[in-house]
């Protein structure tokens, strides 16, 4: 009769396994750490105040350059603008991405770009609780410095402002700034042209409460954030040597199970679905946004990334039902609706919130769903929920493999009865459970720490003569380490080839003989890949299963 790898392999074998897999996942860290360059890229960009008239204003066509052959007449502020009597309505701030003698690059990958206005104090003009910036913003691209821009977004939209001023509202302080949040502006999904132009205008109407109460602003300061073209490259290497790793071991993985004389259990169906959701994840078709103008590449990712740890966390709970040993017969998907529903509930909550966000920035990449009130309670009532169900299975989680350990030190007293053989099978057997929980819990511990790691750091340490980017290690190390879990998984749990006939009768004799002598009978079964599917470590009954 088969069982798993996991149970046959000598321990020599297995010590083997696990000391390439912790090469491979060092491997993957250093790939991060010392190869690829930082993950992403910030640059600041002040905007230029251009002179617009009323009648190119009309025509709605003209994009206004803040430098270069066909650059726009300027002003430094905006006493320059009242000396001019040059109104509010008529100027624009302009904003050229990248800087002069660069150029972007589909490698980039998305463009997120953050604001954040310069409001100077004044007594007759103060921000005002609650108060709006209405900005109608467009955004154009080109592809050579001789081409005309063409238009690629254009929209209004509203800012609401959060600034505080620290020093006494008074007259000897007017000038100060105040103290004001970022505001989100737009994030594109694909960078598939050179050059980007932003035009930024604040029209002022005071019969219809536009742009007033919003204080004096002096200036408008962008922060564009793209991913680097060098860690790219890192990043779409490592998927592309990972996805014939993980679909080669899969389909070995499930021919050994349909070799089998019965029909897949519980348990090897999710590991199967686990490793469809990490090759799902591995596919790298982010070697074609490099040619093709995809701005849904974001929101694709994500959506692959949630199936894949909605999939992970329904395995877990999955994997600790399948090993209580508690003499209830599960083997049913449908016996764990109650635990996977709130993991199903809580990833469609964040797949509704990345479809309000990033689904809507396909058509219009200014919009933000935390730019009004209904939206931000939108946006945290989804967060919150799928929070709260996360705190409830994480609690459910721990319970569960509270329980399978009290059941396996319970079950320690058959033990004895045994022979010496089958004595140290089970016990190498119990250890190795308890190895591949620990194991579990280490991976998402690494996951947490080394995510707070990447947002308090600076982003690299200096390791002698290597400088060490901590932010990509993060990034190759924990996406190598869930591959290798879930490669790890397929391999050990995949039916055995070993078998143990002649063992298990002369054990089976011996039960015979201690039922007989002692009136008990003690039935012995392997774990999780028996012909009859998935069974405790070993069942008893009689007075000791009673105990």
């Amino acid at each position: 009769m088969a069982g798993a790898i996991i149970e046959n392999m000598s321990t020599k074998k297995l010590v083997i396994v696990g000391v390439i897999l912790l090469l491979f996942q060092a491997f993957s860290f250093m790939v991060g750490g010392l190869i690829a360059p930082s993950p992403t890229t910030a640059v600041h960009y002040l905007a230029t105040k251009c002179v617009d008239t009323v009648k190119t204003h009309h025509k709605g066509s003209k994009w206004f350059m803040p430098w270069g052959p066909d650059q726009c007449s300027k002003i430094r502020d905006f006493d320059e603008a009242m000396a001019k009597r040059i109104e509010a309505n008529n100027i624009v701030f302009a904003v050229h991405i990248p800087l002069p003698n660069r150029e972007m690059s589909p490698w980039f990958q998305f463009m997120l770009v953050i604001l954040q206005f310069d409001i100077a104090f004044k007594m007759q003009n103060q921000i005002e609780d609650g108060s709006l910036a209405t900005m109608d913003v467009g955004l154009a691209y080109r592809d050579s410095t001789l081409n005309e821009w063409t238009e690629m977004a254009h929209s209004t939209e509203h800012r609401k402002l959060s600034c505080n001023f620290t020093a006494t509202k008074t007259y000897e302080n007017e000038g100060r700034y105040y103290e004001c949040d970022l505001l989100p502006f737009m994030e594109v999904g694909s960078v598939a042209h050179k050059y980007y132009l932003l035009n930024i205008r604040l029209p002022v109407n005071e019969r219809k409460k536009v742009n007033i109460g919003i204080g004096e602003i002096k200036d408008i300061r962008l922060v564009s954030i793209h991913q680097n073209g060098g860690f790219t490259k890192v990043w779409f290497a490592m998927k592309t040597f990972l996805t014939p790793s993980v679909l080669i071991i899969m389909i070995w993985y499930w021919r050994r199970i349909t070799q089998m004389t019965r029909p897949p259990v519980l348990l090897e169906k999710i590991i199967f679905a686990l490793g469809i959701s990490m090759t799902f994840i591995n596919i790298p078709v982010e070697w074609f946004s490099v040619g093709f103008n995809w701005t849904w590449m974001l929101l694709f990712g994500d959506i692959r990334q949630g199936i894949f740890y909605a999939m992970l966390l329904s395995f877990w709970i999955i994997f600790c039902g399948e090993h209580l040993m508690d003499q209830t017969e599960r083997n049913h998907f449908s016996v764990y609706w109650k635990q996977v529903g709130p993991i199903v509930f809580g990833s469609f909550c964040l797949f509704i919130f990345d479809m309000c966000e990033r689904g809507v920035q396909l058509k219009n990449p200014f919009y933000s769903i935390w730019a009004s009130d209904v939206g931000t309670e939108l946006a945290m009532a989804f967060i919150i929920v799928a929070g709260i169900c996360a705190c409830l299975y994480f609690l459910f989680l721990c319970f569960m493999v509270f329980q399978v350990f009290r059941n396996i030190s319970g079950k320690r007293s058959s033990l004895p009865a045994m022979t010496k053989a089958r004595r140290l099978h089970y016990e190498g057997l119990i250890f190795r459970f308890k190895f591949l929980m620990l194991v579990t819990l280490a991976c998402a511990a690494m996951t947490v720490i080394f995510f707070i790691i990447s947002q308090v750091n600076e982003g690299h340490w200096h390791w002698g003569g290597y400088t060490v980017q901590v932010n990509s290690a993060f990034f190759t190390g924990i996406y190598g380490m869930w591959n290798l879990y879930v490669f790890a998984l397929m391999f050990l749990y995949a039916p055995s080839h070993k078998h143990y006939g002649d063992e298990q009768s002369s054990v089976k004799c011996l039960n015979a003989d201690q039922a007989g002598n002692s009136g008990e009978d003690i039935q012995l079964t392997t774990t999780i890949t028996h012909v009859d599917g998935p069974t405790e470590i070993y069942k008893m009954t009689g007075k000791e299963a009673q105990e």
